[in-house]
């Protein structure tokens, strides 16, 4: 089966094409991306000369390249996305020309090309904020950024695909992932890069925002599953029911460095601020078989000593643009 992969080069892509390449060995990959900030090659390195992996630069908002690619193969997996909710704020107009208008052009070329599958990988983030229980897949969307009001809209226009032409759509929906290769304005990258420089750790408000935790790994295999036997129009949570607040993740990042509370600083929040994320897994797990298997306290001491042994690729990641938007962001100095 030959894939096309968008935002291959991104942190979830890149995971998912690594995992795809040892687990598949009847997968060929195209991977399309545009190398933005938060795209790298070095995420890849090592598949260069791969026989089944190839790498396109070029733009999903792109209709002539989309189109010459998606000929080329039978399913597409959409990751590439503007995605950081704080660059989002600063400026929206990129999320609506790449996680809407791109989303388009991508089902467009889908349809075109009979594929036999899209699978259009989105985020808990559209349900918005709930104070107790879960959702699950049929939830009312209600975003409250700029970024997460993109994908609801991308959601919404895939699911559109289903039902008006056929095209054998999948939407998923994840919680908030961490693992190697994340983008280091990210929370938990963030914590532990400033950590190992003995920088301050920046918090937004009182740091008791509750997110879910889901471990990149566990995120590849169970897109992997929906690949494999997902049911077209259908929308899978995909949560590693791992809940803790941001500043319990920094203590325990800290404390796995041997690192002082006080590198954390408290920054003015962030406008908007859902306080709790919250998706309920079980339809996967129940029509699917996927569940996570790596526990949260075992994979983010894994995740931290991937950083730790990895520090000339971070920290060639925080320089140039990265540093000037960190101001942005945060109002304070890195």
């Amino acid at each position: 089966m030959k894939i096309l992969v968008t935002g291959g080069a991104g942190f979830i892509g890149s995971n998912f094409i690594r995992h795809l390449i040892e687990n598949d060995p009847l997968c060929h990959i195209i991977n399309l991306d545009q190398l933005t900030y938060a795209g790298n090659l070095d995420n890849l390195s090592g598949l260069d000369a791969h026989p089944r992996y190839q790498f396109v630069r070029g733009d999903i908002a792109d209709r002539s390249l989309v189109d010459a690619l998606a000929r080329e193969v039978a399913v597409i997996v959409h990751f590439a996305a503007e995605t950081h909710v704080d660059r989002s704020i600063v400026n929206p107009d990129a999320f609506i020309k790449t996680n809407v208008m791109g989303t388009y052009l991508l089902l467009e070329a889908a349809k075109k090309f009979n594929h036999s599958r899209f699978i259009h990988i989105s985020t808990d983030e559209v349900y918005g904020s709930r104070e107790k229980g879960y959702y699950e897949e049929g939830a009312p969307l209600s975003p409250s950024s700029p970024y997460s009001a993109s994908k609801a809209a991308s959601d919404l226009l895939a699911l559109s695909y289903y039902k008006t032409y056929g095209l054998p759509v999948i939407v998923t929906r994840c919680s908030n992932n961490y693992g190697p290769y994340q983008f280091p304005e990210k929370l938990i990258p963030l914590a532990i890069t400033h950590a190992l420089e003995d920088k301050p750790v920046p918090i937004y408000g009182d740091g008791r925002y509750m997110r879910d935790w889901l471990y990149v790994v566990d995120h590849c295999e169970a897109i992997r599953q929906v690949l494999r036997e997902g049911r077209p129009g259908e929308i899978y949570n995909i949560g590693g029911q791992g809940d803790k607040t941001n500043i319990d993740v920094i203590h325990l990042i800290l404390e796995i460095l041997k690192k002082p509370a006080s590198l954390i600083q408290y920054v003015k929040d962030r406008p908007g601020h859902d306080r709790r994320y919250a998706i309920d897994p079980g339809k996967i797990a129940a029509e699917l078989g996927w569940r996570p298997s790596h526990q949260f306290d075992v994979a983010i001491e894994h995740t931290v000593r991937w950083y730790q042994e990895h520090p000339a690729w971070w920290k060639r990641v925080k320089s140039g643009e990265y540093l000037e938007m960190y101001e942005k962001i945060y109002g304070v100095s890195p």
